[in-house]
């Protein structure tokens, strides 16, 4: 068998894994959205890079966009077998990806407004709503820590991966020959001291691993320290300089780490008295559902559901839904918190909302987690004075701050310790993915020195032959 890599590749998104077996069956881990990749973006969300007709099963590592949002693409390129995924990732697919229905729509309507302008062609969103109601279809639940038998040479299981709500590494048995290889992918590996979600499970020994090493380099600052710097920010922004802080965050996990943090500041009286808006319906959705499975929770939030029933939830906090409501938003004056998707700012209404407040210097537009470099985020980020937002310049006269302890990939030490349950020797290759280049080098000589053998970063649409 072999397995090609089509996504996630030496970049961060676009998580797509092929295995195919020997009878010539194809297996795909995730099938995920490509974002923030500049001008490389839209082509590489249109080319998956195989016969999507010729794809058998489909597993699913968790909702995040980036590993779910090209499924419907598949469906409509051919694609008819079973998807599989977690109970709580099917309730949140279902949302996210009528949510990326729309948002293309709707933003690629704004965009051909443009072209037309410059008399260019309009351009066609990748997938309608029509194909993610059939993608819906096609979806299965399958338990944590149960066994699934998808083909009379092989099964999986889910552990949870402590990323998201519903995230889970994938491990795979395969027989062929008459000989048995496991393979496991971590999916997208959360932290260990996560504000809301339980640690990282341990897993069988594998033969071959596909690992994540967004954060391959780097080591994240204590949870603890987050309520601390929101208060900061919303204190220089809205009570010192009288101005708005917009903070782009994904709408599942991140909108609700924040919306957790900010209600702790108020139950201690902290919070400043300024109002504080979440404007993304998708948001206001996935946070109804997160409270749908209080079982996934960490013990400490567990503890904190007993006296108060709503962890989210807050004095002063709106909910934002229209379109019309969005909008009014960048009208008024009053001192305020947004907090609005898309986490990297590549899409929804939080560009407009930059758009709106980047040329005020008493504004602030404060990033809490990974950004792509070469989008919005990422550039906002890496600190440029002069940025392109739905085609136009724009200068950057608003601060641009960033909170590095709220993500919710794990860091090395995280992966290190999500390695520590398998045996170095029988591990006949780790491949990096979902990683930038230079970040990927650095995992692998610590890896190298803590005697894993076999490291390879492959690169997009490489392919390699599993014995």
């Amino acid at each position: 068998m072999n397995i090609t890599f089509h996504g996630a590749a030496q970049t961060v998104t676009g998580s797509k894994h092929l295995i195919t077996l020997d009878n010539g069956k194809k297996l795909l881990l995730d099938c995920g959205l490509f974002q923030g990749m500049g001008k490389d973006t839209r082509s590489l969300n249109e080319n998956l890079g195989f016969i999507a007709s010729e794809v058998n099963y489909v597993i699913l590592s968790h909702a995040h966009i980036d590993h779910s949002g090209l499924l419907p693409k598949l469906v409509k390129d051919g694609f008819a077998g079973k998807i599989f995924c977690t109970p709580p990732t099917y309730d949140l697919v279902e949302a996210l990806l009528a949510d990326s229905a729309h948002i293309q729509e709707t933003d690629i309507k704004f965009v051909n407004k443009k072209r037309a302008k410059q008399d260019l062609p309009p351009v066609m969103p990748l997938y309608a709503a029509a194909d993610v109601t059939k993608t819906i279809d096609l979806l299965e639940k399958v338990d944590y820590n149960s066994t699934k038998i998808i083909d009379e040479n092989v099964s999986f299981s889910y552990t949870d991966a402590g990323h998201i709500l519903g995230s889970a590494s994938v491990h795979i048995t395969i027989t062929q020959n008459g000989e048995t290889k496991n393979i496991t992918f971590s999916g997208d590996v959360g932290r260990y001291d996560d504000a809301l979600l339980k640690a990282p499970e341990t897993y069988p020994q594998a033969n071959y691993i596909i690992l994540e090493s967004t954060y391959g380099n780097s080591l994240h600052t204590d949870y603890t320290g987050t309520q601390e710097a929101l208060l900061q920010h919303i204190t220089h922004t809205c009570v010192d300089k009288k101005g708005s802080l917009i903070i782009p965050a994904f709408s599942v996990g991140r909108t609700q780490e924040l919306l957790y943090a900010l209600n702790a500041l108020s139950l201690k009286g902290q919070l400043p008295d300024v109002n504080y808006y979440v404007d993304s319906p998708l948001s206001v959705k996935v946070t109804e559902i997160i409270k749908k499975y209080p079982q996934y929770y960490n013990s400490y939030v567990q503890e904190v559901l007993k006296i108060d029933k709503d962890p989210f939830g807050f004095k002063g906090l709106h909910f934002v839904g229209s379109k019309d409501e969005s909008m009014a938003l960048n009208a008024q004056e009053k001192p305020c918190v947004i907090i609005s998707a898309s986490g990297m700012a590549e899409a929804g209404r939080v560009k407009h909302h930059i758009a709106n407040k980047i040329g005020d210097a008493k504004n602030t537009i404060l990033l809490v987690g990974y950004c792509e470099p070469h989008g919005l985020g990422g550039r906002l980020k890496s600190g440029e004075k002069r940025v392109r937002i739905f085609s136009e310049w724009y200068d950057v006269m608003a601060e641009v701050q960033s909170i590095r302890s709220m993500s919710a990939h794990a860091d090395y030490e995280d992966l290190l310790r999500f390695l520590s349950c398998q045996d170095a020797n029988k591990i006949e290759n780790i491949f990096l993915v979902h990683g930038e280049p230079e970040v990927q080098k650095d995992f692998k000589e610590i890896l190298h020195k803590k005697g894993y053998g076999q490291v390879v970063n492959p690169a997009m649409h490489e392919n390699f032959l599993l014995s």
